[in-house]
């Protein structure tokens, strides 16, 4: 169903949420039928212990920090990469697309020769490419693909205005000229002061995001930044895609409160059937 640009002004501008996110379920489930994937991360930080081993249950395993060198970054990702040399099915991602770009340039040397570096000390997938930090997203994402990596996410980091159109347009716009775009996480990784969020809001953008950015497979919702409430509502208005929930099968507080146990009795509480992925979206099968 083709929405004008007309429409999409007066749904966003109003408060009819339930029109909205019929429309954004419907497009949700003619793509994606009943399915939700889920991912369970485990992070490893990048100044961590180098004899860390991560879960073994994690379907992706995600190096998080800000990398100081170019150096520092190669030899993390060797370490990690070796650390689950093993593993079978586990994907290995790490760093922000944007702290890439700028340690490129800080050190002197092209991005694509940075990635590159990267992807041979063991590197898969770039983690998140944050859309609004990006000094040149088509051209850095691009680079990418070109250096043999995948991009997990494109994300938001902070929302520059309340208006979700502009940004979300220009999503699709970028999708449109790279193609290889295969997540998008709407809701902010940061609270811009200047543009607070209520939840009525996430949602709105949640389904704006599946209506408008109609070429990208994935609109996801993350499960350790957003929490289970969010995300399941999410789920009901567009979302198709969970990240970050914990590798950790935790059965301290019995086994419908362990993790797993979690996230599968919240999308079928949304009606949905929950299918586990690992980070390059293949099935998991246990």
């Amino acid at each position: 169903m083709t929405v004008s640009d007309t429409e999409l002004t007066s749904l966003a501008a109003s408060h009819d949420i339930i029109s909205l996110g019929m429309l954004a379920d419907d497009a949700r489930r003619r793509r994606h039928g009943a399915r939700t994937t889920f991912v369970r991360v485990a992070n490893v930080a990048l100044a961590g212990d180098t004899a860390q081993t991560p879960s073994p249950l994690a379907g992706e395993v995600r190096i998080v920090g800000t990398p100081a060198s170019r150096a520092a970054a190669v030899e993390r990702v060797a370490q990690v990469a070796a650390a689950i040399a093993g593993s079978r099915g586990v994907a290995l991602s790490g760093f922000s697309l944007a702290d890439l770009e700028e340690l490129s340039a800080r050190e002197g040397v092209t991005l694509r020769a940075l990635l590159e570096e990267l992807r041979a000390a063991g590197l898969e997938l770039v983690a998140e490419a944050p859309f609004d930090r990006l000094h040149d997203a088509r051209r850095s994402i691009e680079e990418v693909n070109i250096a043999g990596l995948a991009l997990a996410r494109l994300t938001i980091h902070q929302l520059p205005s309340p208006d979700p159109l502009p940004l979300l347009k220009a999503v699709a716009d970028l999708q449109r000229a790279v193609a290889v775009i295969r997540a998008f996480a709407p809701l902010p990784r940061t609270v811009n002061p200047a543009v607070p969020t209520t939840g009525y809001e996430d949602v709105t953008r949640v389904a704006l995001a599946r209506v408008i950015v109609d070429n990208v497979a994935s609109i996801q919702v993350d499960w350790s930044l957003y929490g289970p409430k969010l995300a399941q509502v999410a789920l009901t208005v567009g979302a198709d895609d969970v990240d970050g929930v914990s590798a950790e099968d935790d059965m301290t507080e019995g086994r419908r409160r362990a993790p797993l146990e979690e996230i599968r009795r919240n999308i079928r509480a949304a009606n949905q059937e929950p299918v586990e992925r690992n980070g390059r979206f293949d099935v998991v099968v246990r």
